[in-house]
């Protein structure tokens, strides 16, 4: 039986901050569920360890949900060879040089470059995740728009159409996305983005609790 859910916000390579966080959190291995909500690579300087990292927590935890970001969307993006100037406009030159990865490189170069547990992972995210009573997602959701019917693209990219909505989701929704200077706590909304890679802390919410860690 699960007892306690812990989320972690936007990482963005913050290998350091990670690595506090998880000697902070009070999670229980087989009982508890841990949930990252997206946004493990970029702007930051350790984005493959970080990888490494979260993938190697499979080997000790029973119960982990890993979500897509936007930045790990356009990252993919960035391997077929679309939308590159997005991607390297969102800091994505540290990430490509943790992997060796040249701009001068073919889509099929570029995949080469990334360890297949990693393509696995990137692949594997998910865009939202569901408990009883919380809706775990990067970005946030369109207000009025059924789960089912929102598109990907506005679950890892949305910002203040969700932020400002004092809208009934049904559930709380845990998410991260937007920086924040503290943790935003609305009836309807729980934002844990602290902008870590930013000189911000890197912040864990478990629940239902409403308990802070961060590092």
């Amino acid at each position: 039986m699960m007892e306690k859910i812990f989320a972690i916000g936007d990482i963005h390579g913050c290998m350091n901050k990670l690595e506090e966080l998880m000697g902070k959190i009070p999670v229980d291995r087989d009982k508890d569920l841990l949930v990252f909500l997206g946004d493990y690579i970029d702007r930051g300087q350790d984005s493959r360890k970080v990888v490494d990292f979260v993938i190697a927590l499979n080997e000790n935890f029973r119960s982990i949900v890993y979500l897509m970001g936007n930045h790990e969307r356009m990252f993919l993006n960035f391997l077929e060879g679309l939308e590159e100037e997005l991607y390297l406009c969102n800091g994505g030159r540290c990430t490509l040089r943790d992997y060796g990865i040249a701009m001068t490189d073919s889509p099929a170069e570029r995949k080469k470059k990334i360890p297949a547990a990693h393509m696995r992972f990137y692949q594997s995210l998910l865009p939202y995740y569901e408990t009883e009573n919380y809706l775990f997602v990067h970005a946030g959701l369109l207000p009025g728009v059924e789960l089912g019917k929102q598109k990907i693209d506005d679950l890892i990219w949305v910002r203040r159409e969700f932020i400002d909505a004092d809208y009934d989701f049904g559930k709380i929704v845990v998410f991260g996305h937007t920086p924040v200077g503290r943790p935003l706590m609305r009836k309807n909304k729980i934002g844990i983005d602290t902008g870590a890679v930013y000189g911000g802390k890197l912040t864990c919410v478990e629940l239902p609790a409403l308990k802070l860690y961060q590092a």
